[in-house]
């Protein structure tokens, strides 16, 4: 009896944490290959009645498919239960532009998290990620350094505000993330974000939202990166006509390729292990969820104990592509995709298996106590500064 009394206070416990502080990449790690409703997820929003006639004058009538999707990096939610999606006044909304700084120890604390130099603390194509080597003036900063970005949007809560919108947030799923690299991301600078909704899209007993962060150079104005999340919120859609679903789109459909594993063996494999602390070093570059630190939240989510920030899972992924195709050099990137499968447990081992296609790196992720496949996507890169044999194995 009160067993049953407590796990139901914890649960309550455990919606109210969702419904302030679930951070969209918190949960990246949940989602399942089609988006499809599964418990390794968690989410929440809220909004108004539509007329599908009244859509915005970029709307394209198409369903998009899973792998061109793309969205926020975080958002806001309503105590409200009642999930609801009025996109006129979602797509009429601007966001505020957010500034802010980050300096080195940002950088290298970053790099830490998702794994730089965790087996081996002189590795030559990692140090210099967090360590001055050979007289260099600055350390250089990992590409997916720039996910962290959008956080920046939510005032430290890892939740930003789309009014229209209004969900639960115990259903929200990150599903996707794409990263487009402008300039190789500086370890000091100040910045700016530029927030917009870039994909709208009724799906029946779901809404996908893409939310697009574009980070500009405070000084120059330069455009540094973009990122794009690709949220599922569970239990949102239905706002428009079955027979016309609402669907909008600022970007090309053939702007993210999808991703297909090849059947052949792999151009290279690369292993590494994440420490049984890992969640608990990530999360200082500012994804505070509790679902990562908090024990009896995680079992409460269904987990049996905390999980690892999806977007870690990205980090510790594109480490492996820049080690084994780039030499060790982050400027060789020049977009990211990711898509979130299956949760990680820290302490796991993480193979990243890798295609090489021309200037693709394909890759899939998988843990390798489980043999499941967590995360699958590619990098497009801009050069390949190595020469590689047909097959390679990276320990």
């Amino acid at each position: 009896m009160l067993c049953s009394v407590l796990c139901k206070f914890l649960k309550l416990v455990f919606r109210m944490l969702c419904q302030r502080q679930v951070s969209i990449q918190s949960t990246a790690a949940h989602s399942s290959r089609h988006f499809s409703p599964s418990r390794h997820g968690s989410s929440v929003f809220s909004s108004s009645p539509i007329s599908i006639r009244q859509s915005p004058r970029r709307t394209h009538r198409r369903r998009p498919e899973a792998g061109e999707l793309t969205a926020p990096a975080t958002m806001a939610t309503s105590d409200k239960p009642t999930a609801s999606v009025d996109p006129d006044t979602a797509l009429a909304h601007k966001f505020p532009e957010v500034s802010f700084s980050y300096d080195e120890r940002d950088v290298a604390l970053y790099a830490l998290g998702v794994g730089a130099c965790g087996t081996d603390a002189v590795d030559e194509k990692e140090l210099h990620f967090v360590h001055h080597r050979d007289g260099q003036r600055h350390i250089k900063a990992l590409p997916t350094f720039a996910s962290l970005f959008p956080n920046k949007n939510s005032n430290g809560l890892g939740i930003v505000d789309v009014p229209g919108i209004h969900f639960d947030a115990s259903l929200l799923l990150h599903g996707q993330q794409y990263i487009e690299i402008y300039k190789s991301i500086p370890s000091r600078a100040s910045v700016v974000n530029k927030v917009k909704v870039a994909g709208l899209h009724d799906k029946g007993k779901a809404t996908i939202l893409e939310i697009e962060t574009t980070t500009y150079l405070k000084d120059s104005g330069e455009a540094l990166c973009m990122n794009r999340s690709t949220i599922f919120l569970r239990g949102a859609g239905g706002f428009s006509a079955s027979s016309q679903p609402y669907s909008y789109s600022t970007y090309p459909a053939n702007q993210i390729s999808r991703v297909s594993i090849p059947n052949s063996a792999p151009s290279a494999v690369y292993e590494d292990s994440t420490q049984q602390s890992q969640a608990l070093l990530y999360r200082l570059s500012g994804d505070y969820n509790p679902l990562h630190s908090d024990p009896m939240i995680a079992q409460v989510a269904g987990f049996t104990r905390p999980i690892l920030h999806g977007l870690c899972t990205l980090g510790f992924a594109t480490r492996a592509v820049i080690k084994s195709f780039c030499n060790g050099d982050p400027s060789a990137v020049q977009n990211i995709f990711g898509r979130f499968l299956l949760h990680v447990y820290p302490g796991e081992t993480l193979a990243t298996e890798m295609w090489l296609d021309g200037q693709r790196v394909q890759y899939q992720t998988k843990v390798t106590e489980r043999n499941r496949a967590v995360l699958s996507g590619y990098v497009l890169l801009k050069h390949i500064p190595s020469s590689l044999p047909e097959r390679r194995d990276v320990a």
